[in-house]
């Protein structure tokens, strides 16, 4: 064999060993799109998509939190009602097995709250329309009437009927059907899906003008805390907005993430303090701000488990500095302000000497930068006794619609994005401020006392 052949089955032996490496990549090239493809297919089916967490953002099983309360804390029971409807007294007098007489009889009290049937109580209005040569048509009213449907329409609910709809489904987080079934089953009120959310939008048009109070009352307040997470308008695309204090609440579903909605909201003159965290639609803004201790405290935390950060000096004494923030702003009203601001300035001087401090390691670096970013609102909360240190507010203000948004997905059309919105800031603002809601919101329901 000569050499010229040699060279080419040298050549062939080569090239099958290249194309036997390229067929096993591309063989693990596949094996991976279609693990990619099926893990993709299991998550849009799965509970809540697409706004589940990924599991790589959930909490290690053995890092959660234990459930219920701290240890030590205060007993809880049933208070003793107000008052008594009815009161049942059954006498001891003798043995109810040998009728023989009885000794050391001890009274015993115990109070029973129970719910006696309900059944709707119907009204049959009859009122009157007609016409003044001077006034034109006029009309009777009644404090129960809530439209003039006539026809197909006469038979409607009362303002006590919607307004405990209206919380149902937009306090409590039931859906549509389920506020119906419970309607039916608890009060005998039928009621359709479709009907049920016709008039959730007649009142929320009814109520607008507290919703817009509202507003104006948040860009009054001395602090306010801001939040916002994924939302859904018959379809992706939309971002649910909170804005709280500690007595008013004010949701705001809309397509932007951006700066725009902070400004719209708290509007160009707000002079109080913006409490979040560090996204950078809320930097824009010229307000005085603080950002969330929490979050910062998180991002240690993450930063600690990069590599190449194996000496955490300087990330633990960041965790020092903001435990000792929130420890500070707890001893407001306990020292003199004497001292406390002494103390605030040390924390000042405290934060620039770890600004200041020259770092390496990956995780030092990217705290360190961080924080530069957001150096002038680190102490925020030791200025403005309104503003905490944390932004768990707006948090727990997010947390009922992140469980209805598990339910529903958000909102079908406009029209009930802002019927939501309405309704579900009235309600979480009553509940802040220990306001019977459904009394509160079917007071504004009658015609004859529609504002305006």
């Amino acid at each position: 064999m000569d050499d010229r052949i040699k060279a080419i089955i040298e050549e062939l032996r080569v090239e099958v060993k290249r194309l036997k490496k390229r067929i096993e990549s591309l063989e693990q090239e596949n094996r991976r799109l279609r693990e990619e493809l099926e893990k993709a297919q299991q998550q849009a089916a799965r509970q809540a998509a697409p706004f589940r967490r990924e599991e790589r953002k959930k909490i290690p099983p053995d890092e959660h939190k234990p459930p219920g309360r701290k240890p030590g804390h205060p007993g809880s029971y049933r208070k003793e009602p107000d008052h008594i409807d009815q009161t049942i007294e059954l006498p001891l007098n003798n043995c109810p097995k040998c009728s023989g007489p009885l000794t050391d009889i001890e009274r015993m009290e115990q109070i029973i709250e129970e719910i006696p049937p309900v059944r709707p109580h119907v009204v049959k209005l009859i009122t009157y329309r007609g016409r003044c040569p001077c006034c034109g048509v006029v009309e009777t009213h009644h404090p129960l009437q809530t439209s003039y449907g006539q026809g197909a329409a006469k038979v409607q609910l009362g303002p006590r009927a919607l307004a405990l709809a209206a919380c149902l489904n937009k306090v409590h987080g039931l859906t549509m059907r389920k506020t119906c079934r419970v309607l039916q089953d608890l009060c005998g009120l039928r009621i359709t899906a479709g009907g049920l959310s016709q008039a959730l939008c007649r009142i929320a048009n009814r109520v607008q003008w507290v919703y817009e109070g509202l507003v104006e009352t948040i860009r009054g307040s001395p602090a306010v805390f801001a939040d916002e997470t994924s939302w859904w308008v018959g379809g992706p695309g939309y971002w649910l907005w909170v804005f709280t204090t500690a007595e008013q609440t004010v949701y705001h579903v809309d397509h932007s993430r951006g700066s725009k909605v902070v400004r719209d909201i708290l509007g160009d003159d707000f002079g109080g303090m913006l409490v979040s965290d560090c996204l950078s639609s809320y930097d824009p803004a010229e307000y005085a701000k603080h950002k969330c201790v929490a979050h910062h405290l998180r991002a240690i935390s993450k930063a600690m488990k990069l590599a190449g950060t194996t000496d955490h000096t300087y990330l633990l004494a960041w965790r020092s500095f903001f435990h000792a923030i929130i420890a500070l702003y707890n001893l407001r009203g306990v020292i003199s302000k004497q001292d406390f601001m002494a103390k605030r300035q040390a924390m000042e001087l405290w934060r620039e000497s770890l600004l200041e401090r020259p770092v390496g390691q990956s995780g030092d670096v990217s705290v360190r930068n961080r924080l530069l970013k957001q150096r002038p609102h680190l102490l925020g909360c030791l200025y403005e006794p309104a503003a905490e240190p944390t932004n768990n507010r707006a948090e727990r203000a997010l947390r009922p619609a992140v469980i209805a948004r598990k339910v529903s997905c958000g909102n079908k059309t406009e029209r009930g994005r802002d019927c939501w919105q309405i309704l579900s800031s009235i309600g979480a603002t009553c509940q802040q401020q220990m306001v019977d809601f459904v009394e509160y919101l079917s007071s504004y329901l009658p015609l004859t006392d529609t504002p305006g």
